[in-house]
Parts: structure tokens; sequence; C-alpha cells
């Protein structure tokens, strides 16, 4: 058999891979430039990799013009772009959209159109060996004016190194563009914003006034830095009034100079492959050069803890210029912050409490959603029914509000347009003797049968029957929580909970003694 196959000719495409798979090293840089001297040698040779540079994506943001130079007819094998073409789905099975198909250049070849200037350009993607990190592509440039190319270089760099209808993130220890969060800071006006109207005044000019301020902190001879830290229970307005202020800081450059606009950088967690230190690192150096700019860290408590502390101070307080760094942390639990955070008049020496919305404040908000349901032409929302609404939700914070809301609006969609005593019926039949919902319902139907004729034209209104079951369900969760039940070894609540540190310790000790039955 050996013989037969001898004179066998070789697969050239096997012989190819593996000829270039079996090299002493590796080393696609030093290969393409060879051949690239070689194939142009009256041209210069201009490496520049891709990072924030870019030049596809300049060029299809309408700075530039590329062309692929593909010859498919003389030159079939090596005359074509090297592509990985993939299908994206829409990101929603339930979406309209069709999905696009995505292509990424392994090497290309193009001509290159810049104002008046004309280069050819190849891109390769230059990965070698086994590692999959980092990946390098490089533009490799030929031109007969290389001064040009530098300018080409700087401005496609400025553009890429820009926010584009995007926000900075930091996350899994590099920062990275996210419209996502742009779209949703568009949507967030404080208009939106339901809060005390001083508070909110005074929460905008705060800000707005630290920006408009670099000559006053000059001429007091201190940093032009500040930090500001909103606190109180969870839901209260914390988040959506951090996202308003994005909103209006951007807006500061819609109209004239774009570089008044202040960007907002958004710190999600000091989670890395380097380390929680390396991520205050990278995130103090990425905002001194956006300054002036806006710091945000949420949940400021589970950012900062024991173990970063110093480090994160040191970049507040170190040597190192934080001149037009606006910070802002929130936090539910102001009493976990370490006291040289949150004192100190040079750290975070403003306090914002969000408490539990007043009365007005809930009728407010069920107005809100009063407007949101108003092109709902089978759902009777009447205006009396806001400050019901409001009157039954003392204690409430904006999330537990919300949540009443689209809690009750489902229930509704789940009945279909059924009668909702027949409704009920029904869900009990099948539910079981152990469902909350089954006492809920019949209490309920009870108080509907109690309050018939004392306002008819309110208690046989769905969204109010619903929204009273609703309401009672989260006030029995709040009070689980602020009064949790304590249980003994056996899972049966402990009324009397002053007993010795030994109860528990002889109870058991009598069950596997046999002195007690469970």
């Amino acid at each position: 058999m050996a013989a037969q196959h001898s004179h066998v000719e070789h697969d050239m495409t096997s012989l190819a891979y593996f000829d270039h798979s079996s090299a002493k090293r590796v080393n696609t840089d030093v290969v393409l430039v060879e051949a690239l001297r070689t194939q142009y040698p009256d041209l210069d040779l201009v490496i520049a990799p891709e990072g924030r540079l870019n030049l596809l994506a300049y060029a299809s943001a309408g700075f530039a013009k590329a062309t692929p130079l593909e010859d498919s007819v003389n030159d079939p094998v090596y005359g074509l772009c090297l592509k990985w073409r993939t299908y994206a789905p829409p990101p929603r099975r339930l979406d309209s959209g069709s999905g696009v198909m995505v292509e990424r250049i392994i090497f290309g070849k193009y001509l290159y159109k810049w104002k008046d200037q004309e280069f050819i350009v190849y891109i390769a993607d230059g990965r070698d060996g086994m590692a999959s990190y980092p990946s390098i592509t490089n533009h490799y440039i030929l031109t007969k004016m290389e001064h040009k190319v530098d300018a080409l270089i700087k401005e496609a760099t400025r553009w890429g190194a820009e926010l584009h209808n995007e926000v900075w993130v930091f996350d899994g220890g590099y920062w990275q563009k996210s419209a996502q969060l742009y779209a949703s800071v568009r949507n967030s006006t404080w208009d939106s914003v339901i809060l005390d109207e001083d508070m909110k005044k005074s929460l905008i000019a705060d800000v707005e006034n630290f920006f408009d301020s670099q000559d006053t902190y000059q001429k007091l001879k201190v940093p032009w830095k500040r930090g500001i830290i909103y606190y109180g229970p969870p839901g209260n307005g914390k988040t959506i009034s951090i996202k308003a202020m994005m909103h209006s800081l951007y807006q500061r450059g819609v109209e004239g100079d774009s570089r008044l606009a202040v960007p907002t950088l958004y710190v999600r967690t000091l989670s890395s492959f380097g380390g929680p230190e390396y991520s205050i690192k990278q995130i103090f150096g990425k905002a001194r050069q956006e300054a002036p700019c806006y710091l945000v860290f949420e949940d400021l408590d589970s950012i900062v803890n024991d173990s970063v502390r110093s480090y994160f101070l040191n970049e507040v307080d170190g040597l190192k210029s934080n001149d037009g760094i606006l910070m802002v942390g929130s936090t539910n639990h102001l009493d976990r912050l370490d006291p040289g955070i949150a004192k100190r008049p040079s750290r975070f020496d403003r306090k914002y409490y969000f408490p539990n919305p007043r009365l007005d404040e809930r009728v407010q908000y069920a107005k809100f959603w009063q407007g949101k349901l108003e092109d709902n032409k089978d759902l009777d929302f009447p205006d009396k029914l806001c400050p019901k609404i409001a009157e039954i939700t003392d204690k409430f914070s904006f999330a537990y509000m919300q949540e009443a809301f689209v809690a009750s609006l489902l229930a509704i969609a789940a009945r279909g347009g059924k009668d909702i005593n027949d409704a009920e019926r029904e869900s009990e039949r099948w539910a079981g003797p152990l469902d909350p919902m089954t006492v809920i319902n019949r209490c309920a139907f009870v108080e509907r049968v109690d309050n018939e004729g004392h306002e008819p034209d309110i208690e046989k209104l769905e969204l109010w029957i619903e929204m009273q079951k609703q309401v009672r369900i989260l006030r029995d969760e709040m009070e689980e929580r602020s009064d949790p039940k304590t249980l003994d070894w056996f899972g049966n609540p402990v009324t009397d909970t002053s007993s010795s540190p030994t109860t528990f310790r002889d109870e058991l000790d009598a069950v596997l003694h046999g002195r007690r039955k469970y």
C-alpha cells in the first residue's frame, strides 16, 4: 500500500496549512512587512494597530471612503478578501426585524480616500500562536506622503475615542461604550422624576454649578473636585435622578460646541482580571483623561469595601490631579460606608436623603401611571382613583408602588376579560390549600360585598379591586422583612425569643435522646 501512494500528489491546501503551522517561529507582522515592501518598493509603509483607530468604522461614519480592491477574475485565490461572515438574529424572538449579516475582516485590501488623499490600506488579523488574547489587528498603510497618514491617524483616532450616542461603562476590568445605557438615559428627564421640588432644584444646581465654577475654585486655590452621595431606602429615585442628571449634562453640548457636554463614566463593578486595585487605577485614569466628567458609583458601599478602601482614598486624595471630576455615589446603607469616605469634605461632602414618598408624591406617581394607560380604552382609571391608591400605599417606596401597578395589570391581563369573581373561583379550584392568594381573594371578595354602595363608581373598578389585593400582598411582604419569624430546629415559629442561648441545643438534645416527640 505504501508503494502505491509514494508518488501521489500532495493536497496543496493541507501542504500550505502544515507548512505555515510548523514554522520555527511565527510573526505575521514580519511576514506582511517583508511582502509589502517587496511588492511596493516605491511607497512608504506605515503600520497602525487597530484599537481606538478603526479606519473602516471611520469610513462607515462618512469621513472617508474605503473601496475593496478585489480581483476574482485574474486572481481568484489571493485576489479576494478573507472574511468571517455570521448571522446575528434579532435580540428577541418576537422582534419584527429579520436580524443582520455581520462580516469580520481577517485579511483585506482597500483603496482608501480621505480628503484629497488616496492610500492603499491592508487590514490583517495578526494573531499568532494559540493565545486568544490579545487579538492584534493592524492597518498597513501605503503612501508617498507619510505626514498625511499621520494626520489621518490623528483624526480617526480622536473620532474613535469620542462617544457617539454612548456612555462609558466600566465592567469586567475595562472601559467600554454602551449605546444601550445611553438610550435609557435619553428617556430620563427631570420631568419624569417625582421628588420634592426644592430638593430636585438643589440636586440640579449642585451639579450644574460645579461644572460652571472652575474659575471660582481656581481663585480660591482649592482643587476643582467634589463628591455627592444619594442615600435612602431602595426604590425611591436615586437611580432615575442620576440618569436625569446624565441627560442634562449631555444636553449642555447639543447646541454649539459639543465639548461643552459633560460625559458620564459609569462604574458597574471593580471585578476584573487584574483585581480591584487595578480597576480603581483604570477608573480614575480614565476620569482624569475625560475630565470634566460625571463619575458614577452606583451602590457605593458594595463597590468600595474595606479591602480596597485605602487604595480608593489614595486615588481620590493622592498626588495626581482630579480637577473637573464630580463623583456621585448611591447607597441604600449610608451606615455601611467608611466614615473616612462619607464624612471628609474633600471626598463626598454633600448628602441627599431619598425617603419614602409623601402622600402628594404618591398621588403624583399614580397620575404618572394614569398617563401611561390613557390610550387603553378597556381600562377605567378616573382621576379620583389616584388619591385612593395613594392612601392605601402609605410607607411604600416608588419601587413598591411600581410593583403594585405592574402586578395588578398583569393579573388583569391574565384574566383575559373574564369576570373577576369567576376568574378567582376558577383559580381557587386548582390552586390547593397552601396558595396564599386563596385567602387574599376571599378577603377581597368579603370587602367588595361590605363596601357595596359606599363608592359604587370606585369600588367596582377592576384596577382598584386588583390594586387593593396586590398592595395587601406587598404589605405582608414588607412586614415579614421588618419582623422575620424566628424558627426552632424543626421549622416551627418561636414566639418567645427571650430564652437562653442554650434553648435550641437543649431541644435538640431532648429529641436525640428520645425525650421529645416531633
